[in-house]
């Protein structure tokens, strides 16, 4: 079974927040500090593939084959750079909602395919599409942490409700590990009163939250912020991390700054073994 001492799925059904560009740079960042990091990108457009210069031409196999056929998972692990792995997906992906249908235990089959898989990793980060429907939830199955990236605009908690219950509805049935344990705010303004006024709102509520018994109430709230930078938006053209594209930019500090929080972050390990031996049995 594939090990790893933490697996994370950052989150967002709200597209543009900045999902993707968190996951690739985290995970870049992550592998630059030594962890053995394994990126697994559940998003039909692709985007965290293409971010690392990986692209899967009409054939060949991706996560779509890993789910829908008997392929397995190791098959489309590739090498990004030192330390870092990364499964890609295609477009086909798109169709695996409506061929999953009526397959049985279709929430569990990533999980399954991880149990099948040997290797080890500090960090399994999936990036997942920016919705709530079956592929969001073999992610979330399959994980022990959540990320949750917000834009602090008036939108930021539009959805929010939705995403929670169905966190909550999957840690009942399906994998009781599994918590919120990061908000990340990306694409920051932090000298405007509108942004000031919605991460207050969101700092609120989840304050509020630490005094219930629910999977969110122990969130971090990062104190990193991903500030608005071209370099970020310019990187994907070129198939690199921001830390490769351009490693003194705002967007490199910022990541690296994000990556010495998670690495620093305390995590229950009587919980990630019971999440281990579980995603075994």
């Amino acid at each position: 079974m594939t090990r790893a001492a933490r697996t994370i799925a950052i989150i967002n059904q709200k597209g543009g927040v900045g999902k993707t560009t968190s996951a690739v740079n985290l995970s870049a960042a992550l592998a630059a500090n030594g962890q053995r990091v394994w990126l697994i990108d559940l998003d039909p457009q692709a985007h965290a593939s293409l971010h690392l210069g990986l692209s899967v031409l009409d054939g060949e196999a991706s996560i779509y084959q890993v789910l829908t056929e008997q392929t397995p998972i190791a098959e489309v692990r590739m090498r990004a750079c030192d330390n870092l792995w990364v499964t890609p997906s295609h477009l086909d992906l798109a169709a695996a909602e409506m061929e999953l249908a009526g397959e049985v235990g279709r929430e569990m089959i990533l999980r399954d395919r991880l149990a099948r898989d040997a290797a080890e990793f500090d960090y399994v980060i999936l990036d997942c599409p920016p919705s709530l429907g079956i592929l969001t939830t073999n992610a979330l199955t399959c994980s022990s942490e959540v990320f949750l990236p917000l834009q602090p605009h008036f939108l930021a908690l539009h959805g929010l409700s939705k995403l929670l219950g169905t966190m909550d509805i999957v840690a009942k049935r399906l994998n009781r590990g599994l918590k919120l344990s990061g908000v990340l705010y990306c694409m920051a303004e932090t000298s405007t009163r509108l942004a000031n006024e919605v991460m207050g709102d969101v700092d609120e509520f989840f304050q509020r939250e630490r005094q219930q018994r629910t999977i969110w109430a122990g969130a971090k709230i990062f104190d990193t912020r991903i500030r608005k930078n071209v370099r970020l938006a310019e990187a994907p053209s070129f198939g690199q991390s921001i830390l490769e594209y351009a490693p003194a930019s705002h967007g490199a500090e910022d990541y690296r700054a994000l990556a010495s929080e998670v690495l620093a972050m305390q995590v229950d390990t009587a919980t990630m073994r019971e999440h281990l031996n579980r995603r075994a049995a």
